[in-house]
């Protein structure tokens, strides 16, 4: 995720060079055609050209609104998922401490089952941030898990669900064996049902693109532009005082295609937002938090390092 205001131009020439190269020799080939032949029946009216513009700035602007559309509900849902962690552990710890004085109370069974769930938490988080991903370093969250339980997960297809799991088993436990009780287990299983419909919701944005007509469309539209707007900056340079000057529809046709090839490319760059790139919502980070988070509850003192922007981006 881009914090800074200000960033590296080679940053947007990565997303945009091959576009902006098109153009820039599309526009020379017609200069010098025009040059070697000057023959003005090259040259255009632009109104069309002015026209197909307009257009497309309000294609390539519902294209970009539909875009950040799906990225702001990507942020929103796994700022829910931050909220629920914690939720969730509070829940664990205060509900967990509150049978301290039941006569069957076992602390060292109660410490360990707080442990043990908010871990797997801490767990599934990361494990939703790698499926998200599409990583396979799932050794990431073995420090989460007892052998047993990472021995379990990594046999299944579906690690965070898999996790989700063995919460609920581990809950249904407790209450058996007396470390909750009460409802504890509703309220509990409250905050996994909306863990499980935000762990939904970010899957359908990951598994469900935009609608392809709208990209296909957008980026044939802004080619027909870059290939149409050199004849047409053309027509303003057929007087002889100007003639001489024909060769700037050349830096004139990458300036002005340009700005649509960025506002196409931002619209993509911003379609998918699991991709791991600077552009995407910054799923490291906010796992962090809420690793920190969750094992400062508990009482721990060291915790993992926070994670900070670098270079103004945030992973």
């Amino acid at each position: 995720m881009i914090v800074k205001r200000n960033f590296h131009p080679l940053r947007v020439w990565g997303y945009i060079k091959n576009q902006v190269l098109f153009t820039l020799v599309w526009s020379a080939i017609v200069w010098l055609l025009f040059y070697l032949t000057q023959r003005k029946e090259l040259a255009i009216n632009f109104t069309p050209i002015g026209l197909l513009g307009s257009a497309l700035a309000i294609f390539v602007a519902f294209r970009n609104n539909s875009a950040y559309g799906r990225w702001w509900e990507a942020r929103t849902l796994w700022g829910g998922i931050v909220n629920s962690s914690r939720v969730l552990a509070r829940l664990v710890i205060t509900f967990t401490d509150s049978h301290a004085h039941q006569p069957n109370y076992d602390r060292e069974r109660s410490e360990n089952f707080k442990k043990s769930l908010i871990y797997q938490q801490i767990a599934w988080v990361h494990a939703l941030r790698l499926q998200l991903r599409e990583q396979e370093n799932w050794a990431e969250i073995q420090p989460f898990l007892e052998t047993e339980a990472y021995a379990q997960v990594a046999r299944m297809d579906h690690k965070p669900n898999a996790i989700q799991l063995l919460m609920g088993r581990q809950i249904y436990e407790a209450m058996a064996n007396g470390t909750l009780g009460g409802f504890d287990s509703f309220q509990m299983e409250g905050q996994l049902l909306a863990l499980a419909n935000y762990q939904g919701g970010v899957e359908r944005i990951k598994n469900t693109p935009l609608p392809r007509q709208y990209d296909f469309f957008t980026r044939v539209f802004v080619v027909l532009f870059a290939l149409m707007l050199p004849f047409g900056l053309l027509g303003f340079f057929l007087s002889e005082q100007l003639v001489s000057f024909a060769w700037l529809i050349i830096p004139l046709s990458v300036l002005i295609a340009g700005v649509f090839i960025i506002m196409e490319r931002t619209g993509a760059a911003n379609e998918d937002p699991f991709e791991n790139k600077v552009t995407d919502v910054a799923l490291s980070a906010i796992c962090n938090t809420i690793e920190r988070n969750l094992r400062e509850m508990l009482g721990e003192k060291e915790l993992p390092e926070k994670m900070k922007p670098v270079d103004g981006y945030l992973y």
